[in-house]
């Protein structure tokens, strides 16, 4: 892989991965455009990095709220962030089990064409467009952040099921999460927060499983090779860009104005199956 590649594929993850258009589905979209052709194990390995790199935006963005939550958490002290954490905690177990049983069988869908990207966007433009409709129902036609509820424990657990659900390329995580918090009555801020906070574990949890992986891989491998440059400069590109597409994502959802997205992925999706129909 080219170091220009893993560049726009970088600044690709770090805008895709908080706005509600599937960053898996686009980084597939650009692999077509730029004619990558890598082997799976390549493919995630090099994206588990640029998700790594978003992650860690995440962090830098919201580390007032991660410091804190991190200091009542390891402190024990019981109050609104002790059991905050939990509620995480709690939705990530769904996405666990699909990486401990089904990893292999949601790997093939990496690499494997547009179809599967193009549905799926039309899922997540369905999904933006109900949360849209139903968070106007709850706040009597107002657009307003603080409309809703707090997250409960069975919202997180739900809202977890959403993220687990997400992994196929094309299903927008933080669009998934987002709207399913919505639709369940939740407050839009809070649900932002939680959705890009509830990311971490997995996401960092992986990244280290894959970490012996990425260090004991030869260096030079020819085509297939992705090399110490372009990862790090997909994980500089993805982790910048990140900060900037956090803050401006939570400015979006506490303002209600995730429609415009669904209309984006309804373009992206019917896009890429008129693609896979003509190449």
């Amino acid at each position: 892989m080219e170091w220009l590649d893993a560049l726009i594929l970088g600044i690709v993850q770090g805008l895709a991965e908080y706005l509600p258009i599937s960053s898996s589905g686009h980084l597939e979209i650009f692999r077509e455009i730029l004619g990558i052709d890598l082997p799976s194990d390549k493919i995630l390995q090099f994206d588990l990095i640029l998700h790594a790199a978003t992650v860690c935006s995440t962090i830098v963005v919201l580390w007032p709220m991660f410091s804190k939550l991190c200091t009542s958490f390891f402190g024990f002290k019981k109050d609104y962030d002790y059991y905050y954490v939990w509620k995480i905690l709690l939705s990530c177990i769904p996405i666990g089990i699909i990486g401990v049983f089904f990893k292999d069988y949601v790997e093939s869908f990496f690499g494997s064409g547009l179809t599967v990207v193009g549905v799926c966007l039309l899922i997540t433009a369905s999904l933006l467009t109900f949360a849209y409709l139903t968070g106007r129902k709850v706040g009597g036609g107002v657009v307003s952040a603080q409309n809703g509820r707090d997250i409960s424990w069975s919202d997180a657990f739900i809202i977890g099921c959403a993220q687990a659900v997400a992994v196929l390329p094309g299903l927008s995580r933080s669009g998934t999460t987002i709207a399913t918090g919505i639709i369940l009555g939740d407050k839009r801020d809070s649900v932002a927060s939680f959705s890009f906070l509830m990311v971490i574990i997995p996401i960092l949890g992986e990244a280290l499983l894959d970490l012996k992986d990425i260090i004991t891989t030869p260096a030079d491998q020819g085509d297939n090779a992705i090399g110490v440059l372009s990862l790090v400069i997909g994980f500089a590109a993805s982790f910048i860009v990140g900060c900037c597409a956090c803050k401006w994502m939570l400015n979006l959802v506490k303002k209600g104005k995730l429609i415009w997205f669904a209309v984006y992925c309804v373009i992206m999706g019917i896009t890429c199956l008129i693609w896979h129909l003509v190449s």
